[in-house]
């Protein structure tokens, strides 16, 4: 099965990617088109992650038509613009009744997953999720809802982990010393990273001083850069979006005040658009998240050539390692329909399940096991930090492709 075995993209991912070859609408002798639909945020705070999500999706569907498309017509996808639950599930009935989509793709916002698959569970459709992290996706008892990405609770339990295993030990104190402090938005994954850390730091006797939470559409976070700096917190664990990131840092530098290292959650953090907006400030932030590219071709074969197809096509690197993970999401479901040969949700669903994959042997970063909840139990999410303008992986070590520097400013 070839979710099963490490394999490079080859010639089908790259003359797609190259553009003009692959259809995306039938010829008039041809095929009829088979709609899929794609649910992102592409428009408010969170377009440009929800963008970069999506082209993960479109790079897997040219992939896909190139060697043939599905059920022997070539695929077209159907968008959906969900910037807010209201919208996802506004739109999630758009596609299924005017667009026709056999499934629906998704949507780095968990807010948007948590609508729209609703709306979709109701009406006997697939819904993929590729990279909204948080639990509560997948927690609710639906059964045609199947993630491929790792758990926000995961994330949460990396980045306190990694106070105690990577940055305590380098700074030569016990990790009871360091004082640790929580920030978060208050939306579901935030809030789901930030329970695990909590949980975590208790488990691994941090001494948790605060945790605090704000509302995603907070303009002003310098009363909470004052605030941590009066706690004199050493590490803070911070989960935000790419805007609220930006807000951060740039709060921290007006108090002109750091703590000894910052250690971001989630794709603000992985943003390239972040870091460039950011400049110095970024060096030397760590963050846990989904694969990003810069990773060991051990634990995700073939990740440089989707950076190639991905520049091939937009003409510009990767913004973010969703795009990434995305893609394998994409081309794991893609390959589940092709061998269930339809969308009836039970051969689908039964398709799935079976699907059986090693860590490592996916070039998002990640095996496959799905459990009755559609939660894929070999994804996991990794380490990285931001050094010389580049998110590079640094833990675990057979992942990293460099060494953890344990300071802010490198």
């Amino acid at each position: 099965m070839p979710t099963t075995r490490r394999r490079l993209l080859g010639a089908g991912l790259a003359a797609a990617a190259a553009g003009g070859m692959v259809p995306r609408r039938a010829h008039a002798a041809g095929p009829q088109p088979l709609a899929v639909g794609a649910l992102f945020p592409l428009s408010g705070s969170l377009s440009l992650m929800g963008d970069e999500s999506f082209r993960g999706l479109d790079l897997a569907t040219d992939e896909c038509n190139a060697a043939g498309g599905l059920f022997g017509r070539p695929i077209t996808i159907a968008r959906g613009d969900a910037a807010d639950a209201a919208a996802a599930a506004a739109e999630a009935k758009r596609l299924l009744e005017q667009a026709k989509v056999g499934c629906v793709f998704g949507s780095y916002a968990a807010a948007v997953a948590l609508a729209a698959s609703a709306v979709t569970e109701l009406a006997g459709m697939p819904y993929f999720e590729l990279d909204a992290l948080a639990d509560a996706v997948t927690e609710r008892g639906l059964k045609l809802i199947f993630r491929t990405a790792p758990l926000a609770s995961a994330c949460g339990t990396l980045a306190a982990d990694t106070v105690a295993d990577e940055l305590a030990p380098r700074w030569g104190t016990e990790p009871s010393a360091l004082r640790v402090a929580l920030l978060h938005e208050d939306g579901q994954t935030g809030s789901a990273v930030a329970a695990a850390q909590e949980k975590r730091c208790k488990e691994r006797d941090l001494t948790l001083i605060e945790r605090i939470p704000y509302p995603a559409a907070s303009i002003d976070l310098a009363p909470l850069a004052q605030r941590l700096r009066g706690a004199n917190a050493d590490v803070v664990l911070h989960t935000g979006h790419a805007t609220d990131v930006v807000l951060f840092h740039r709060a921290l530098k007006q108090a002109e005040w750091r703590p000894r290292m910052v250690i971001g959650a989630g794709g603000g953090y992985s943003l390239n658009d972040t870091a460039q907006a950011l400049g110095a400030e970024i060096e030397g932030v760590l963050n846990v998240d989904v694969t990003q590219y810069r990773v060991s071709a051990i634990v995700a074969p073939g990740a440089a050539e989707v950076a190639a197809a991905y520049q091939r096509k937009y003409g510009a690197p990767p913004r973010s390692g969703h795009s990434l993970v995305c893609f394998a999401g994409a081309r794991l479901f893609y390959e589940a329909l092709r061998r269930a040969g339809t969308f009836e949700h039970d051969k689908l669903r039964a398709a799935i399940l079976a699907t059986d994959a090693p860590p490592g042997s996916l070039v998002g970063g990640f095996g496959v096991k799905f459990n009755e909840k559609g939660q894929n139990t070999r994804a996991a999410p990794y380490l990285s930090q931001w050094q010389k303008g580049a998110l590079v992986t640094v833990a675990p070590r057979e992942a990293a492709v460099a060494e953890l520097v344990p300071r802010l400013g490198g």
